[in-house]
């Protein structure tokens, strides 16, 4: 008997059956996030990133092109088990033959590069509008500006998003999720909290005027705690978040876990919103203090999300998206071990004997609980992770590094 077939056997003893729990887990999508490989810079402008988001550090190898992106992003898939789909932002867009077109004139075919990519590895495609970096971000503020071309200009780049996700899903079969994220807001006291936020709702109300099939495309709005630069208010605040979303049929709250209170927790969050959405969307990062967006590992609160999901029976109402970039490490590294520790917080969430455990909550049998829960840490989780990286093509944890380093010294070093 080998390790995989003993750890099965003792994961049969608790009720858990491992082989379907690896077959579900191959079916799961995670959406990855292209913007790990090149520090967010996106290929439409050449100034610095602005408007409440920053990365840190120079390691060597970032992206250039749209090429190296890609072929970036190969490597990845290359080294991580699971189903995966291609996540985007729109600054993202590819010109060919000296063209160009600013983000509120974009359209479909500026991201038809992107569509035979993911077509061609199978891939969904999901979406996001680029609200920072760029000139008519009017001191600092967007889709909440004062000044009314400024919102009509972002808001138009919405619209024109709108019509792009529905390109992708009619292209590629799968629904695209349109994630509404902007760093709007202010440095210290502000004198009005309330104008910007309703300027706010009425542009993301315009936004989704635009006509789009709701089965296609899933608008999200995300919020967030502060950022850099607006550190005393943010126009889309959590409240302003979850209550457009409640109160506006078809859009989706979607939770970073890295926008909130270092002591909240998103794995609380997600039950108390499933209680009332059809469906909620995730950007899984790892916040250090807070939204630093550090690579996501197979920690507490990672497991926790993921438990969460499986065991309130969410998997098919919870659209899973990494969201880190870290320029101070391997970028390679970064983005696959992101991917595998959620993958890993997924299946070992569907190892756990969730149904039996709920029951020892309503029977008020607290002890023994704890003494499972407990007792679980110590399984053999492990093999059973390896047996899921074998069936899907992959090597396991002690042995994909090696091919990224080769993959640096022969690619990533010479981008100078």
């Amino acid at each position: 008997m080998n390790r995989y077939e003993e750890a099965k056997a003792m994961y049969a003893k608790i009720g858990v059956d491992t082989d379907a729990a690896i077959n579900k887990l191959k079916s799961i999508p995670l959406s990855l996030h292209c913007w790990q490989g090149d520090d967010v810079k996106g290929f439409d402008t050449e100034g610095p990133l602005t408007g409440g988001i920053q990365t840190t550090g120079n390691y060597i190898g970032a992206a250039r092109t749209p090429e190296e992106l890609m072929a970036d992003i190969d490597k990845v898939i290359s080294l991580c088990p699971g189903k995966l789909k291609l996540n985007l932002h729109a600054c993202y867009a590819i010109f060919e033959d000296g063209e160009f077109a600013d983000r509120d004139k974009l359209e479909p075919k500026h991201f038809k590069r992107w569509v035979d990519f993911a077509k061609e590895r199978e891939m969904g495609i999901d979406f996001n509008p680029t609200f920072f970096s760029h000139p008519k971000v009017k001191y600092g503020l967007t889709l909440s500006s004062p000044d009314e071309e400024t919102r009509k200009f972002w808001i138009e780049h919405g619209k024109a998003c709108i019509r792009i996700s529905q390109y992708f899903a009619e292209e590629t079969g799968v629904p695209c999720v349109m994630n509404i994220w902007t760093g709007d807001g202010f440095k210290d006291i502000p004198a009005d909290r309330m104008a910007p936020r309703m300027r706010y709702k009425e542009s993301i109300e315009a936004i989704l005027s635009e006509p789009f099939d709701r089965n296609k495309v899933k608008p999200c709005v995300e919020s967030k705690v502060f950022g850099i630069g607006v550190e005393s208010y943010t126009t889309g605040s959590a409240e302003f978040g979850l209550t457009f979303a409640a109160t506006h049929e078809g859009c989706l709250p979607l939770m970073d876990n890295g926008h909130y209170h270092p002591t909240e927790l998103v794995s609380d969050k997600i039950p108390a919103l499933l209680c009332f959405y059809p469906e909620i969307a995730l950007h899984i990062t790892r916040g250090v203090r807070w939204d630093s967006d550090h690579a996501v590992l197979f920690d507490d609160e990672t497991k926790e999300m993921a438990k969460e999901i499986v065991r309130c029976d969410a998997i098919d109402r919870v659209y899973m998206a990494l969201d880190f970039f870290d320029a101070s490490i391997n970028r390679i590294s970064a983005w696959t071990v992101g991917v595998r520790s959620w993958q890993k917080a997924m299946l070992s969430a569907l190892c756990t004997p969730n149904e039996e455990l709920k029951k020892l909550q309503d029977e008020n049998r607290l002890t023994e609980l704890m003494v499972r829960q407990e007792a679980m840490k110590t399984m053999p989780f492990g093999d059973i992770w390896n047996e899921y990286c074998k069936q899907c093509g992959v090597t396991d944890d002690n042995a994909w590094f090696d091919d990224v380093m080769k993959y640096e010294d022969e690619v990533l070093s010479k981008r100078v």
